[in-house]
This record gives C-alpha cells, structure tokens and sequence, in this order.
C-alpha cells in the first residue's frame, strides 16, 4: 500500500486537530476519533475511497493482530482493564467497598480529607501510569463519592498524580523506557560523565512539569482552587449530582464508562474484602514485572538487578498476572462468605461490561494513533525545532513542542521516541552541557500535552479510574495543565539563560506561589458571585 508522505507538510496536523476539536466541541469523543481516522486515511491514499476504506480495516485489525500475531501490548491493556473491571465489580459484591467507605469516613473526617487520600495513593502507587489510575480510582471513588467530591475532581487527582509519577521514577515502567533511550543518546554522543541512571537522576528536578503538576494537585486539594468547570462540577457534586446519569450519547450507546455497577452489596463484607485484593494485585504486579524483567535479563546473559529488571519488564504481561492474582483474591472473599454462584456469575459479567465503553475508545485511540503515524505529525512538528535559535532558547522551545507533539499524537511515549533522540542532536550540535536540559523538557512537554489531549490513552484511562465523562475531565483538567506549563516555561527560560538548576528551580518555585494566588482568588471570587445569585 502506497501512502503519501506528509512529513514535511501542514497537512499531517489536519487529522489530529479535526478530531481533538470535534471532541472538544461536541462531546462525542468516537464520533470525533472516527472522523479523524477516516480523513486521515483518505489523505493518505490521495482521495481513493476504496484504498481509505481497506487502509482502516488494516488501522483496525492491526489493534488486534501485529506482525501474523497477537498484538500483545494492545491486548493486554484490554485483558488488564476487563480483570479489573470484574475485581472491582466483585469488590462491590463482597460488601468491601461499603466496609471500606465507612472505615475510612471514620478516620478521614472531611471532603478535603477524601481528596488527600486519592492524591497520597496517586504518589504512592507509582508503578505504571494505567495501573495507578485504575487501582487508585476503585479505591479511593467509594470514599471520595462519601463526600460528594465531583468525579472530574477525582479524575484530574488521578491523571496528575499517575504520569507525573511515573516519570519521575526509575522504578516504574516510564523510567524504564525513558532510561533506554537516554542510554543510547548519551552513547551515540559519547557523553561519558554518567550512566543512563545516573542522568535520570539528574534530571528529576528539571522536570518541572511532573514537579510542580504533583504540587498543585495538592494545592488545589488543600486551598480548594477550584476554577472554570470543575467549580461547577464541585457545585453540582456538592448537591448530590453527577454521580449516576452523566453519560453523553457516545457512552449511552456504547455502555459507556460511566454506567453505574447494578450490584447489591453483601451485608457481611469487611474492610480486608477490598484492601487485600487491591495489596495482591499491586504485589503481584511487582513480583511479575521483576520477574519477567529477570527473565529478559537471563535471556541476554546478563546478572538480575532490580534497575535492570525494571528496565526489561515486559509491562503488558505483568499486568494480567497481577489482574489475574487480584481477581483471584477478590473472588476467594466472595466465595468465602457463601454468596450464590449466579450472583457472582453476574457481578463478573457486569464488571467486565462496565469496562466495554473504555475500551472502544482505547480502540479508536490507538487507531488514529497508526494514523498519526502514518501521517508523520510527528516528524513535522520535529522540523519545526530547527533553525537559527539561540541555544539558551531550546529549552523552552522543546517543552512547547514536544506538548504540541503529544497533544496532537495523544502518546507521550511516543512523543518520547521521536523527541529524545532529536534534543539529543540539537545539544550536541549548539551546547553539550545543555544535554540534560533540553532531554528534561523533552519528558516534562510530553507529560504536559498527554494531559491535555482528549485522545491520550492515559487520560482515557484516567476518566475511566473515576468514572467521569471523559470530555468533562479533560475540560476541568485543562486551566490546572496550563497554569502548571506556565511555571514550566519560566524554569526552562531561567535554565537556558542561567544555567543553574537551583535559580531555574526557584524561579518555577515563585511563580507557582503567584498562580496558586491567582487561582485562589479567581476561585473566591467565583464562590462570591454564585453565592450572590
């Protein structure tokens, strides 16, 4: 199949920016993403319907199928998000979560108490970015429903706790994949001062936006800074709305993500019903990531070391183990408490059901993903760094444009493919000692426009932990992601002109403060008018 090649045309931008904005405008999130990957495949076959038409069945069937087999990446998100899907389900069925809600309304005293909790478990549960969001959704929502925090509220704690997080850490499946690719610039350049970890380390606090994306969650938690829709949201939560009934057409008509579980809760569950499950499944997820990382290492001839395992984990086959012991656990405390076998046959299948709608969006999500790739949106929006620039520029540069770049793509990985190699390239060729630098904006960019784009799979992902209406948590996610790029954008300034990490630090530091006043006076004055009406 012959495509035309838009790598250095406009044109690659058309079908990620018609969709981002159809979903923007009309809520209608597979619509959107269908019309994308259809305009996109007919500007790749030069207007052949006929060619467009068997391209998507290719897009399509390569979800599922890659290289005369499983596409076993794809898979096992989906084998991972069904698992969870029904554990959770289950966790409802065994009385676990009730117990579990009133626990913790017993120790955690107020709605700001609620929100601390899902944000402290984001931080804590840093493994990978889709794990944090589910595990962290199914156990914080009983609690944060308790209180009546909006579920775009619990949403955004999610999201802006679960990449930044993970980027931040090398012992996480992000810090792992970044780390391979450091290595490989840093050899390429023969830049010997340190290893691959050693940069990593380097660069966690240049990394503005995960930094300052992790404190202002906590700040808006605390200080209550709640702006633009998520006030209303919170408005509408406060008064017991938006906890059932909130599902556009896209999710009516697909089961969508935010169908509410029909389940009656056992009266004789116990806290243990749900804490266990969710401890087994984040056990055994770590236990098969270092041991299919071990594996890998053995395979190569190499000595097991738990860096090393992590940088070779197989993440996708880690996950179902892990969903498959926590499922097992969850099922062993229904069964334990003589619940009826029909009953627990039907709490499966509605758990696994609740999970469908997320899962066509993570379908086509990954489809206008070939097709973005395809058009090469990212090798054009690469082009755009190049040029005349001063040095102490690039930075600032880099950040902005690796977020345009996974904004457009919805893939921070990806982003991070594309990007590292080429800032990379740009340092050696202006200023070596910039290396660090222009690589940490690289990752804080891509962090930065995965959270704004209604097509990133983390965010999906994100909505779907807190079964919010995904277009609302992206809305209601947006000022927080924006004001969060601003204080990234003055560090990254300071840092090219300074040099100095402390003083580029300390200038995002300042105007953190300064946006946090901003927000907090905005959101008092917004409290005022509406008490007024």
């Amino acid at each position: 199949m012959n495509l035309i090649d838009f790598a250095s045309s406009p044109i690659s931008l058309l079908p990620p920016l018609v969709a981002l904005t159809l979903a923007i405008i009309t809520r209608r999130v597979l619509v959107s993403l269908g019309v994308g990957i259809v305009l996109g495949a007919v500007l790749l076959n030069d207007y052949s319907f006929s060619a467009a038409a068997g391209y998507v069945g290719s897009v399509v069937s390569g979800v599922f199928i890659e290289d005369g087999g499983i596409n076993e990446w794809n898979m096992s998100i989906v084998g991972f998000l069904v698992l969870l899907g029904m554990m959770t389900a289950l966790l409802t069925l065994s009385g676990g979560t009730r117990a579990f809600a009133e626990w913790a309304q017993s120790r955690v005293k107020s709605k700001r108490g609620s929100k601390l909790l899902a944000a402290f478990l984001g931080v804590f549960i840093f493994i990978d970015d889709y794990f944090n969001s589910l595990a962290v959704g199914a156990i914080s929502r009983p609690v944060t429903d308790r209180y009546y925090v909006s579920r775009s509220k619990l949403a955004y704690i999610l999201d802006s706790t679960a990449a930044p997080m993970c980027v931040l850490m090398p012992a996480s499946s992000w810090g792992a994949y970044i780390m391979t690719i450091v290595a490989g610039i840093l050899v390429s350049h023969g830049v010997t001062e340190y290893s691959a970890i050693g940069a990593y380390v380097r660069m966690i606090p240049m990394n503005f936006y995960a930094v300052f994306a992790l404190l202002m969650v906590f700040a808006v938690v605390w200080f209550q800074l709640d702006v633009g829709q998520m006030r209303k949201h919170e408005i509408e939560a406060s008064q017991g709305h938006g906890f059932e009934n909130d599902k556009s057409d896209d999710e009516k008509a697909a089961h969508e993500i935010n169908e509410e579980l029909d389940i009656k809760e056992s009266e004789g569950g116990k806290v243990s019903d749900l804490v266990l499950p969710i401890v087994s499944l984040i056990a055994a997820t770590v236990v098969a990531m270092l041991y299919t990382g071990g594996a890998a290492l053995a395979d190569e001839g190499e000595a097991f070391s738990l860096l090393g395992a992590f940088e070779n984990t197989d993440v996708g086959r880690s996950l179902i183990y892990g969903g498959v012991v926590g499922l097992a656990v969850a099922l062993f405390t229904v069964i334990k408490q003589g619940l009826p076998a029909a009953d627990i046959s039907r709490t499966l299948w509605i758990g696994a059901k609740s999970m469908f709608g997320a899962i066509l969006i993570l379908v086509f999500a990954w489809s206008i993903g070939s097709v973005i790739g395809d058009m090469n949106t990212g090798k054009y929006l690469s082009t755009l760094a190049e040029g005349n620039i001063g040095a102490h520029w690039l930075p600032v540069i880099l950040f902005l444009l690796a977020g345009l770049m996974a904004f457009s793509t919805g893939t921070s990985w990806g982003t991070f493919g594309i990007m590292l190699p080429i800032a990379g390239d740009m340092a050696a060729a202006t200023d070596i000692a910039l290396m660090l630098p222009m690589l940490s904006a690289v990752l804080a960019g891509s962090v930065f426009g995965d959270h704004c784009s209604p097509i990133s799979d983390t965010t999906i992902l994100s909505s779907t932990g807190a079964r919010c209406n995904h277009i609302d948590h992206v809305a209601t996610q947006l000022p927080y992601a924006l004001s969060v790029a601003l204080i990234s954008c003055v560090g990254y300034i300071a840092l090219g002109f300074t040099s100095s990490v402390a003083m580029a630090f300390v200038a995002s530091a300042v105007t953190f403060i300064v946006v946090c006043f901003v927000l907090s006076t905005l959101s008092k004055s917004k409290m005022a008018s509406c008490a007024k009406a």
